[in-house]
């Protein structure tokens, strides 16, 4: 028996009904699973036979994206079974038009678990990346079900690996079929004597790429930028902010128009982040329906100033108006996606938190991105880039073809899930 997976989890729900009156994530998280087993049960007929796809959050779905939208291509008549672990991930996508039903993950519980299977009864699962759930694993396996796991990354230090680990080594285990995005996970995967894994790479270029080839111009955006440099701040925490305001200043008339993009939008931080950036600044949701004209004979004819973008789901195209971005999370517990910026050709800074992110390393290497630790680096980073416009092109050109020539993970994940049905 999984003692020690069931008594972390245990304490995890319980430190989740804990902290709900205080922490609004928690109490996201119980009220969205209020009526779970009634909504599954209300779309039983048309789940049956579904393909399964289940992600943590948001930027693993974008990862996952690619695959359900090549399967649907050629099974548009596939049910889909779409579930979230996380509340953002369920409220970002709860409307995805490919799925039947979109919905949170049910506590895993042996008894949750085998409710699940009988109520759906998937043709295939589809897990992406990190996502590792016992008994929901052990469900599929019992069942007969083709499990995939897609874009996984393995280290070293992950209990797979270690003496304690034998209820996760007996969940990656539960897989018909594991596509790793490097090598390394691979040979780690070997390992354990795991023969049925190949190296599919990383889903998100796919994803990414797909972005850049719809071309959806953002007029406010647009117009914000005009034909000054641009630094788009993406998916930023205070840590992050407090860098940027510090190398800005020292920038001093050479700081360019900033686009800042925090990652979580609680009125509180939007107030703090006014106050760090460049003047004149204004808030996506003070000119969003104002006419383009207007914003450019605002705000965008200045050589410098900030736009607050408060809105939701709008960084991954936005990027296409920068000239650098600086990617947040860097300081925490590890960057939001560098390669959103990338695919539009523009180069990435980003904090010293990446060691989890091969692609980080990987846009390093080809000269499209640079980590920081102080403020001090970051205004180097900038100077470099924003000061010379060929070093700034080379940069460009080397994030641009760091993404193109990585594409194709998708179809060949799709290909597998596909003989599989």
């Amino acid at each position: 028996m999984p003692f020690l997976y069931d008594a972390g989890t245990g304490l995890y729900h319980t430190a989740i009904k804990l902290a709900a009156p205080w922490k609004p994530k928690a109490a996201a998280w119980l009220k969205g699973r209020e009526g779970l087993w009634q909504r599954l049960e209300a779309k039983r007929e048309q789940l049956q036979g579904c393909l399964w796809m289940h992600c943590a959050s948001v930027g693993e779905f974008e990862q996952g994206r690619p695959v359900l939208e090549a399967i649907k291509k050629e099974r548009p008549e596939l049910p889909v079974l779409l579930t979230f672990f996380s509340p953002s991930g369920y409220e970002a996508r709860k409307d995805f038009p490919l799925a039947m039903h979109v919905e949170y993950l049910p506590p895993d519980s042996k008894a949750n678990a085998r409710k699940l299977q009988e109520l759906v009864r998937p043709k295939a699962a589809i897990f992406v990346k990190y996502e590792f759930w016992y008994h929901h694993l052990q469900a599929l396996r019992e069942a007969g079900t083709p499990t995939f796991l897609v874009s996984a990354v393995f280290r070293k230090d992950q209990p797979f690996f270690r003496w304690y680990g034998g209820a996760w080594r007996r969940m990656v285990k539960s897989f018909t079929q594991i596509f790793t995005q490097d090598q390394h996970s691979m040979d780690l995967l070997a390992g354990l004597g795991l023969r049925n894994v190949s190296v599919g790479g990383d889903t998100r270029f796919d994803r990414v790429a797909a972005i850049v080839a719809d071309r959806e111009e953002i007029p406010l955006a647009k117009a914000f930028a005009g034909a000054a440099q641009l630094l788009i701040c993406g998916s930023t925490w205070p840590e992050d902010e407090r860098l940027l305001a510090e190398a800005l200043v020292g920038m001093g008339k050479a700081a360019p128009k900033c686009m800042v993009v925090p990652h979580e939008l609680h009125e509180e931080q939007l107030e703090a982040t006014e106050k760090r950036f460049p003047k004149p600044l204004a808030r996506w949701s003070q000119l969003e329906n104002s006419e383009p004209a207007n914003i450019a004979s605002t705000l965008g004819i200045e050589p410098q100033g900030t736009l607050l973008v408060d809105r939701m789901g709008l960084l991954a195209r936005l990027y296409r108006y920068g000239s650098v971005a600086y990617v947040g999370g860097g300081f925490t517990d590890g960057i939001h996606s560098i390669l959103e910026a990338a695919a539009w050709g523009v180069p990435v800074i980003f904090g010293p938190e990446h060691k989890k992110f091969p692609e980080a390393q990987g846009l390093i290497d080809a000269g499209a991105g640079v980590a920081v630790t102080n403020a001090a680096e970051l205004k180097s980073a900038l100077d470099k880039w924003l000061g010379n416009a060929e070093t700034l092109e080379k940069a460009s050109a080397a994030a641009r073809h760091f993404v193109q020539e990585r594409k194709g993970a998708a179809d060949a994940v799709a290909r597998a899930v596909l003989s599989a049905l």
